[in-house]
């Protein structure tokens, strides 16, 4: 059941990063172009994301358990640092340099275009340096 209901729950997450356009780099791009031809459609995909988040996990704070019977595991992490802020950084960069976040450009693959699948080549190659970093920056403590 939890299988289905992940399937279900990622395929009306991709889709409706196609019909808002997100998966379309032109139109990311437009949207970060503040001094052009600003594109603000997104902001508006965004304000409503934060929204539905929020409400979310103001619920889950309540709730011991998901519905679907797994232990309830929110984000406890409220301190802002120098790896928050680089990670930050770096990600904003990558989306501007190349059109893409994470969600979306997952989306784009099924387009069969070379340009998302090294954009999702290169981010699981940086989570891979990330995990070996931290892996081994915890065996030193």
């Amino acid at each position: 059941m939890q299988l289905l209901i992940a399937f279900i729950s990622g395929l009306m997450f991709g889709v409706g990063l196609i019909i808002s356009g997100m998966t379309n780099p032109a139109k990311v791009i437009g949207f970060l172009d503040l001094a052009g031809a600003w594109d603000m459609s997104l902001a508006l995909v965004m304000i409503g994301a934060i929204l539905v988040g929020l409400i979310a996990f103001h619920i889950a704070a309540k709730r011991p358990k998901a519905l679907l019977g797994d232990l309830m595991r929110l984000p406890t992490a409220r301190q802002v640092d120098l790896r928050l802020i680089g990670g930050a950084l770096v990600f904003g960069v990558g989306w501007g340099l190349a059109g893409y976040c994470p969600g979306p450009a997952l989306v784009s693959i099924i387009s069969g275009g070379s340009k998302p699948v090294i954009f999702v080549a290169s981010m699981l190659a940086g989570m891979g340096i990330f995990e070996i970093q931290d892996r081994l920056a915890h065996k030193k403590r």
